[in-house]
């Protein structure tokens, strides 16, 4: 199933996405507001790949491959993560490379799934935790209609110092 809107499509992680998706989870930049605490090897990234599943009830977690219409190109991915079938609840997570940042990929990505999730999979209420100092994810969060309901004080390291997280939530009926 391909799911897709004027801009971007989402699908699963297919064998040809390795080398980007090899490159999308060790980008340094990305990795500062992300969970990774060690870099992902490309044979990690390959077994992962081959041993996929969309099944969201039964892994907890859906991760699909943005990509842009217009060209065709992987642009990014965007995650559920920590889904709660009982609760309907689950965490989002979205990393757009950085050849395509600021371009409404993100917002187009992330409007999408969340169509997905409330209509297809039933979820009531998708969250996001962000740095606090990340003000282009804060404001794609804020513009697909999720609002702030919390902070994490020094939650996210950087370096030797530590960031707060916001923690951002949107609900569906």
């Amino acid at each position: 199933m391909t799911l897709s809107n004027d801009k971007v499509s989402l699908r699963a992680p297919e064998p040809s996405d390795l080398d980007f998706l090899f490159l999308l989870e060790n980008d340094p930049e990305a990795a500062e507001n992300g969970c990774a605490t060690a870099p992902v090897s490309r044979q990690q990234m390959w077994n992962y790949i081959n041993n996929y599943s969309a099944d969201i009830f039964a892994t907890g977690e859906l991760r699909l491959v943005i990509v842009d219409n217009a060209t065709g190109n992987a642009v990014g991915a965007i995650d559920l993560c920590d889904f709660s079938a009982r609760d309907r609840r689950a965490f989002v997570g979205i990393a757009i490379d950085s050849d395509y940042r600021r371009r409404g990929f993100g917002k187009a990505a992330l409007s999408l799934l969340c169509s997905y999730a409330s209509t297809t999979i039933g979820v009531h209420s998708l969250a996001a935790s962000v740095a606090a100092d990340n003000a282009a994810s804060r404001a794609l969060f804020a513009a697909c209609g999720f609002g702030t309901c919390g902070r994490l004080r020094s939650w996210v390291r950087r370096g030797s110092s530590y960031a707060d997280a916001q923690l951002y939530q949107r609900l569906f009926q």
